[in-house]
């Protein structure tokens, strides 16, 4: 089954199923998706989104992300829950061609993991708690959203490499993200070669560096963003079969 569902304004929104997890189980399929921002949502794509049957939307932008470039419709879903994860705003089209770029972002992943343990924990709650279809987004679907799919599919048991492979499958949509920024910035180019990059190699970088600050993934979530054993198994319970 593939992954993306395409859009016409959309360039990052895939289904999280298919991941083999915890006790040979499988992330079920057309129930989690993660995607760039809802705020594009118009015309046909409306009517594709609805067809998926999405009712729950966690977004991770800031509220002046949301301000000026809008949120999902209000008549598309019957929950919208706004959890901005990220406490420590930067400029990734500013960043200096002269540091290591992935590190650099995994920098950043683990200041996120670091401020934002209290939204990641009620974004999980909200998602083991819930019975519908639920998409989760940020800005372009990348680093916000690619941090929450890393720490719940691992949560869910599933394997280092198949969360790296579903980190960088953004890639795809590299070329289309930097084309909406070009838009959104006539006349400019990003200072930072590697705007709108995913590659495996920033995720590895996280995890590795969470397992080192925390103990392990498992250690992070239960401890430092004080999620309960009992939300984790109930996500186990909903999301694999």
């Amino acid at each position: 089954m593939d992954r993306h569902v395409i859009f016409e304004r959309l360039h990052n929104f895939r289904d999280m199923g298919g991941y083999r997890g915890a006790d040979g189980r499988t992330v079920r399929w057309r129930l989690l998706y993660r995607s760039d921002s809802l705020g594009k949502l118009a015309g046909a794509d409306r009517e594709r989104f609805r067809a998926l049957g999405i009712r729950t939307v966690i977004d991770l932008r800031y509220s002046w992300e949301i301000e000026a470039k809008g949120r999902v419709p209000h008549d598309e879903v019957a929950a919208y829950h706004h959890l901005s994860v990220e406490h420590r705003p930067y400029d990734q089209a500013e960043i200096s061609p002269d540091v290591a770029p992935w590190r650099h972002l995994a920098d950043r992943f683990a200041e996120v993991a670091l401020d934002g343990a209290d939204e990641l924990r009620r974004a999980l709650e909200i998602i083991a708690a819930n019975e519908s279809p639920l998409v989760f987004h940020c800005a372009s679907g990348k680093d916000r959203t690619g941090l929450l799919a890393a720490v719940l599919l691992g949560l869910l048991g599933v394997g280092d490499d198949d969360i790296a492979a579903d980190f960088a499958l953004t890639e795809l949509a590299t070329e289309r993200l930097i084309a909406d920024w070009r838009t959104a910035h006539p006349g400019r180019e990003p200072r930072w070669p590697g705007y709108g990059r995913a590659p495996e190699d920033i995720i590895r970088l996280f995890l590795a560096d969470l397992s080192a600050t925390y103990g392990s993934l498992h250690a992070y979530a239960t401890g430092h963003v004080g999620l309960d054993e009992k939300v984790i198994a109930q996500l186990r319970e909903r999301l694999l079969e």
